[in-house]
């Protein structure tokens, strides 16, 4: 089986150090290509190994068996599967070749667990404008439990109802990292930004109508924000803010043990 992630490649690292692997086995493992050639894709085996999680499947675009396949290739190196933008016909019809599959139709990612998610420490909070912005929430936090980490839900508390923000200051105040998902004018990611200490990643949806146009107004108004160091991902990529959370507790994990 291929060494895929960080804790497999120190595991065989202290196998050789302690005598019960030899060199030649240790590289036998390790020998193999970083990637798999499917004839239509190219799988990343070595992602894992330099971002902590393995290649993830953008479902949207392929069709159901190239998503199975794919995932099957995963699956046999021992790595866990995640699929993105995935519908609910999609994700009956990949069931077939991974009957292991497990769907959040909310968030519209499909998952196998073929290694137990290790958790992780960090507070994390996503923060929504209004209910409509959930689904891109919830694909941020179940891109974040893939990744070992747990967030907190701070649902419907957007700047049409200031008291609403105001009244979760605490867990706004005491988070790692915070998303903030918001549609409209995106206001809110500037009043977060403006009362958390900790990396603030917002994601502007396209939830609104007229002069919103899609997501762009709040896209920009994010990017102009008042408040310093508010990071911006594109529309509706509740993922990639997941991602940038997931970087940012991982780079403060190496450098704890580095210190």
């Amino acid at each position: 089986m291929r060494v895929v992630d960080p804790s497999r490649l120190k595991a065989l690292l202290h196998s050789v150090r302690d005598g019960s692997l030899s060199i030649e086995d240790a590289f036998a493992q390790v020998k193999d290509a970083p990637f798999a050639d499917l004839g239509f894709a190219h799988v990343d085996h070595h992602r894992a190994l330099r971002q902590g999680l393995p290649e993830i499947i953008l479902g949207e675009p392929k069709t159901p068996e190239q998503i199975a396949a794919i995932g099957s290739e995963l699956m046999r190196s021992g790595q866990n599967v995640m699929i993105t933008r995935l519908d609910a016909a999609k994700a009956s019809a990949v069931r077939e070749a991974l009957p292991d599959l497990h769907y959040a139709p909310e968030a519209r990612i499909g998952t196998v667990e073929v290694s137990p998610v290790v958790p992780r420490p960090g507070r994390v909070g996503v923060v929504t404008a209004g209910t409509g912005d959930t689904p891109v929430a919830e694909e941020a936090i179940e891109t974040l439990r893939m990744a070992g980490v747990s967030a907190e839900r701070l649902y419907d508390v957007g700047v049409a109802g200031i008291h609403r923000i105001l009244a979760i200051r605490e867990p706004i105040e005491k988070a790692d990292a915070l998303i903030v998902v918001a549609g409209m004018e995106g206001a809110l990611a500037s009043v977060v930004g403006g009362l958390a200490a900790c990396p603030v990643i917002a994601v502007p949806t396209s939830v609104g109508y007229g002069a919103q146009l899609a997501g762009f107004t709040p896209l920009l108004g994010m990017l102009t924000s008042c408040a310093a160091g508010v990071v911006v991902v594109n529309i509706d990529n509740g993922f990639g803010a997941a991602m940038a959370v997931h970087r940012i507790l991982m780079s403060l994990e190496r450098a704890a043990v580095k210190s």
